[in-house]
C-alpha cells in the first residue's frame, strides 16, 4: 500500500512549479486526506487482531495506552497515521509534506480539547527535524527573534497573577452595584477591553472566571440551604431547593452573558496594543513600533471595530437573541449583596494595604508600558517583584503557581515557531504572497485581512499571525514592496488575526480557556452554544473590520503622517534588525 501511495505522490507532484497556489494548496490537502485515511485504516485493522501481533502484546498495548492518555481513540491512531505518512510524503514531495505538516498542525489545534496541542504538534515538529523538512539551528533563531514575546508570557501572567485580588474586588463591586443589565454588560465589556489592552488577554478572563466562579458557588451554597462558609459541592443540583432552581438557570444564564461578553472585550483591547496578544508584540518587534505608535497606526480600525462591538453589545441585550438578555434574579441579587457586606466586614487592614499596594502597581504598569520605559517582559517581572514584596508573598512554592497558567502555552508557542521554521524552509507561503502581493492598493490588504481571518478562525490566531508577518518581512528585505506598504500589510495582518478569530475557542486563547475552566460546564456553556453566541459578534467585528481596512485605513494613515504622529520607516533599519538575529 505504502508504495502505491507514493507512487500517487510523485504522479501528482509532477510540475509543481506550473500549478496556481489555490491548486497547490487543494492538492495538498487531499493528497494528505487520501494517504492519512489509508494509513488510518491500516492501523485500525492492526488493533482490532485478537489473539494476534499487537493484542498479545501487553507491553506494546500499555504504550499505545498511554500514548496521548485519555484522547480518544481515533485521535491516536490520526496522530499515528500523520506520523508515518510525513517521511513518505517528504521523498516523493518536500513542498506537499510541508504543506502536509502545516494542516496537521492546525488539525492539532483545532482539536485542542481532545489533547492539548503541544504534545500531538511537538511531537510531528520533532519527527520534521528528523527528517530534514527544517534543522534545530532555525527553530533556535526564531525563538531568539521572538523571546520578548516568550517573556510577555511567561512574566507579565505571573505578574497578573498576583494582582488578581484588586481586579476580582473591583468586577465584584461592578456587579454589585451596576442593576441595570444592559449598563452593566458594557460595563464588563469596556473593562475586559481596557485590561486586555495594557494586561494579558488570558489572565483578565481568568480573573473574570474567578469572579463568576465564585458568584456561582455563593448562591449555590445558600440555594443548597447551607452558609456562606460551610463546606459544598457545586457542581452537584442535586442539593438545591426546590424554589431555588428556576433561579439558578436564569443566574446561569446571566453570567452566561457576563463570560461571553467579557471574552469578546478581551479581544477588541487585545487587538489595539502591542501587548494585548502575543502576535501583536511579534508583529511590533518586526515592524519596530513602540507602545504609542502601534496604538496609533492601529486606531483606524480598531476604533470603528471597538464602537461596533459596543453597539452589538446593546443590540443583543435589547433583542435578546443569541442567548443574551438574561437578567439577575432578584433573591440571588440579595444573597451576592448579602455576602459581599461580610465580605467587607471581615477585610483587615492587610487586605485593604494589600488592594493599595496593587492599584499603584497597576499604574506603574500602563505608565510603563505606555512610555516604553522596558522591554514588556522586563516590566512583567518588576510587577513580579513589587506585587510579592508588598504583599508578603516570598515562598517558593507560592510563587511557582503564578507560572502554572503560562508555561504550557509558552512551550506550545516554541512549537509554533519550529513550525515557522519549516514554513520557511519549505518556502510554503511563498506563492500565496506572492499572489497576494500581485494586487495593488486596499485590494491587496483585504486579501491580507481575509487571508488571516479565514485561517484564525479555525487555528490559533498567534501562530497565524507570526507565519503572515514572517513571509511580509521577508518580502520587504528581497525588495518586493515598500516600507510604507509593509506597515499597511502588518495593520490588516495584526486586525486580520484578533478580529475575526473570536468565531470559535480554536482561534482566540483567551476564548479556549474559558471553554475549558470550571465554570463552563456549571453555566452549560459548550463548544456549539460559544460558537452561537459569539456569532453576532464575529460578523460584525469581521465586517466593520474588513470595511475600515479597504475604506479609512489608506488615507487615515496618510493624514495621521501629515499630521505627523507617526513617520515613515526605513526599509534599512528593519533589515539591519533581521540580520542582527
Amino acid at each position: 500500500m505504502l508504495s502505491q501511495v507514493r507512487i500517487f505522490l510523485y504522479d501528482s507532484a509532477v510540475n509543481v512549479e506550473s500549478k496556481s497556489p489555490l491548486q497547490l494548496e487543494n492538492l495538498a490537502y487531499y493528497q494528505l486526506c487520501l494517504v492519512t485515511i489509508a494509513t488510518t485504516r491500516a492501523i485500525n485493522n492492526l488493533l482490532a487482531v485478537k489473539g494476534t501481533g499487537i493484542m498479545q502484546t501487553s507491553l506494546t498495548v500499555a504504550v499505545y495506552q498511554n500514548f496521548l492518555g485519555h484522547a480518544p481513540d481515533w485521535y491516536k491512531k490520526t496522530i499515528i497515521a500523520f506520523l508515518i505518512v510525513n517521511p513518505i510524503i517528504f521523498l516523493a514531495d518536500p513542498y506537499i509534506a510541508g504543506w502536509a505538516l502545516v494542516v496537521q498542525f492546525i488539525f492539532t489545534l483545532a482539536m485542542a480539547l481532545k489533547c492539548y496541542p503541544l504534545q500531538p504538534g511537538g511531537l510531528l515538529l520533532i519527527e520534521a527535524m528528523f527528517i530534514g523538512m527544517t534543522s534545530p539551528n532555525h527553530m533556535m533563531h526564531e525563538i531568539e527573534v521572538n523571546l520578548e514575546v516568550l517573556l510577555l508570557l511567561v512574566f507579565m501572567v505571573a505578574g497578573i497573577y498576583f494582582m488578581k485580588d484588586l481586579l476580582m474586588f473591583l468586577f465584584t463591586k461592578l456587579v454589585i452595584n451596576v442593576k441595570n443589565k444592559l449598563i452593566l454588560s458594557l460595563s464588563f465589556i469596556f473593562a475586559s477591553a481596557f485590561l486586555s489592552a495594557f494586561l494579558d488577554a488570558l489572565t483578565v478572563v481568568a480573573v473574570i472566571i474567578a469572579v463568576g466562579l465564585g458568584f456561582y458557588s455563593i448562591y449555590h451554597k445558600v440555594a443548597s440551604g447551607k452558609e456562606f462558609h460551610s463546606d459544598h459541592d457545586h457542581t452537584s443540583d442535586q442539593s438545591v431547593q426546590d424554589m431555588g432552581r428556576d433561579d439558578l438557570e436564569n443566574f446561569r444564564a446571566f453570567l452566561r452573558n457576563l463570560m461571553m461578553h467579557s471574552a469578546v472585550g478581551t479581544a477588541l483591547g487585545g487587538v489595539m496594543t502591542m501587548v494585548g496578544e502575543p502576535q501583536n508584540l511579534i508583529i511590533a518587534d518586526k515592524a519596530e513600533w513602540d507602545f504609542i505608535e502601534f496604538f496609533i497606526r492601529m486606531s483606524p480600525v480598531t476604533i470603528p471595530v471597538f464602537i461596533a462591538g459596543l453597539a452589538t453589545t446593546v443590540l443583543l441585550e435589547k433583542t435578546k437573541v443569541f442567548g443574551y438578555g438574561a437578567q439577575l434574579p432578584g433573591n440571588v441579587r440579595k444573597i451576592l449583596v448579602d455576602y459581599n457586606t461580610h465580605m467587607d466586614k471581615a477585610r483587615t487592614p492587610r487586605d485593604t494595604a494589600k488592594l493599595g499596594i496593587q492599584a499603584l502597581i497597576g499604574v506603574w504598569l500602563i505608565v510603563g508600558l505606555a512610555l516604553h520605559m522596558a522591554s514588556v517582559g522586563l516590566i512583567g517581572l518588576s510587577v513580579i517583584i513589587l506585587a510579592t514584596s508588598m504583599s508578603g508573598v516570598i515562598e517558593e512554592h507560592a510563587l511557582g503557581k503564578a507560572f502554572e497558567e503560562a508555561l504550557p502555552f509558552t512551550a506550545l508557542l516554541c512549537v509554533f515557531f519550529g513550525v515557522v521554521a519549516v514554513i520557511i524552509d519549505q518556502g510554503l507561503f511563498q506563492p500565496v504572497i506572492h499572489w497576494v502581493l500581485s494586487y495593488e492598493g486596499e485590494t491587496q490588504m483585504v486579501l491580507f485581512y481575509l487571508a488571516n481571518g479565514a485561517l484564525s478562525m479555525v487555528s490559533d490566531n498567534v501562530f497565524v499571525g507570526s507565519v503572515y508577518i514572517t513571509e511580509v518581512t521577508a518580502a520587504l528585505n528581497d525588495g518586493q514592496i515598500t516600507r510604507d506598504q509593509y506597515d499597511m500589510l502588518a495593520v490588516a495582518i495584526n486586525t486580520g488575526t484578533n478580529l475575526p478569530s473570536v468565531a470559535t475557542p480554536n482561534g482566540q486563547a483567551a476564548f479556549l480557556f474559558l471553554l475549558t475552566s470550571a465554570i463552563a460546564p456549571l453555566l452549560r456553556l459548550s463548544y456549539g452554544r460559544m460558537v452561537v453566541m459569539a456569532l453576532p459578534y464575529t460578523i460584525v467585528l469581521t465586517i466593520v473590520g474588513l470595511l475600515a481596512t479597504y475604506w479609512g485605513l489608506a488615507d487615515i494613515t496618510d493624514w495621521l503622517y501629515d499630521m505627523h504622529w507617526i513617520d515613515h520607516h526605513s526599509v534599512s533599519a528593519t533589515s539591519d534588525i533581521m540580520n542582527e538575529h
